[in-house]
């Protein structure tokens, strides 16, 4: 087999309804030598044995099969046994353009800053996508460069999983992926932010995303909403909000108020919360004064920072307009979390 540019990273766990396809996505894959190394994370379908079939007539597929022990644990084993300088991520369910490999190689080859590089995504079956994922898909593709990422890295992942192919270097330095009760990409894209690592993304549509009730987002507790919030203080506490005072949450709502306790849990002391709603100007959350959008100024000094955390559809323009039209810098005196 000729020496690998990327080496495709591909966890697989009771995935034979889609794998067939998925590999078959792969092997269409032009303009780029590359290798598959498949880890089985101990299905008991027919996974292993459609992996096990591939590999007999394609030598570019090596497959790793040790029991159930969870995706990250079969991220980091595969990640020990890709050989190419760069890694792509896949996923079971999911299908690559033709061209992705290649696309994805060569911006890596022509920016060599950049750490990762993803692609736009499409949500699939689109018959069966709702409106929440519809919006989601339409903002993380609307994020094209390492600024916008960067800039909305806490509102929720600014790159699809499967959709990036990582220096095999950037993930080795940071230790692979983590296992810590919340959402393990997320964390590795904050902690690679953090680093000062560089992102990018290439402006066609190369992933095809499948949704469906089995997919983790929707089934493991670490993708829960209280568990991003945790994991959004954790990263907002030893980042941005480091020696930033006063901090102030925009919105005294379910989010804002559980933020605020998971950022007090961090050692983050909130100053006050910003509402429109009536009912809870003057009022107060956790000891701290719920005050208006006029009352803002006022309170605001040279290193205040403001978290906004409302998720009603619509509500975060609003309110980066209101910040903008204080002065304020998004990424530097706010941050949108929602």
């Amino acid at each position: 087999m000729a020496v690998a540019d990327v080496s495709v990273l591909l966890p697989v766990h009771q995935a034979e309804k889609t794998l067939e396809a998925c590999l078959r996505s792969l092997a269409r894959q032009r303009g780029v030598a590359f290798e598959i190394v498949a880890v089985d994370d101990g299905s008991t379908d027919g996974s292993l044995e459609i992996l096990r079939t591939w590999a007999g007539r394609d030598s570019r597929l090596r497959v790793l099969s040790a029991g159930h022990h969870g995706l990250v644990s079969a991220l980091n084993r595969g990640l020990t046994a890709c050989t190419a300088p760069l890694v792509a991520r896949m996923d079971a369910d999911d299908a690559s353009h033709p061209d992705r490999l290649r696309r994805q190689f060569v911006a890596m080859r022509n920016e060599p800053d950049v750490g990762v590089v993803s692609c736009r995504i499409q949500c699939v079956p689109r018959s069966r996508i709702a409106g929440g994922f519809r919006v989601f898909e339409s903002w993380v593709n609307s994020l094209m460069d390492h600024e916008a990422m960067a800039r909305e890295r806490f509102v929720d992942v600014p790159v699809v999983h499967p959709s990036v192919v990582v220096r095999r270097s950037v993930l080795e330095h940071a230790g692979g992926w983590r296992e810590l009760g919340w959402a393990e990409d997320h964390d590795l894209w904050l902690r690679l932010f953090e680093a000062g690592v560089r992102f990018a993304k290439v402006p066609e549509t190369l992933l095809f995303w499948r949704d469906g009730p089995g997919r983790l987002t929707r089934t493991d507790p670490a993708y829960a909403t209280r568990e991003f919030l945790r994991l959004k203080a954790h990263f907002l506490a030893r980042g941005p909000l480091v020696r930033r005072e006063p901090v102030i949450i925009w919105g005294a709502g379910t989010t804002g108020r559980r933020l605020a306790r998971h950022l007090g849990n961090e050692g983050v002391a909130i100053e006050c919360f910003v509402d429109i709603d009536p009912r809870k100007i003057g009022g107060a959350v956790g000891g701290r004064p719920v005050i208006d959008r006029q009352e803002l100024r006022a309170r605001m000094g040279d290193q205040a920072t403001v978290v906004v955390a409302v998720a009603s559809r619509g509500a975060r323009d609003l309110i980066r307009g209101e910040l903008d039209a204080l002065g304020l810098t998004e990424g530097v005196g706010y941050w949108c979390v929602a």
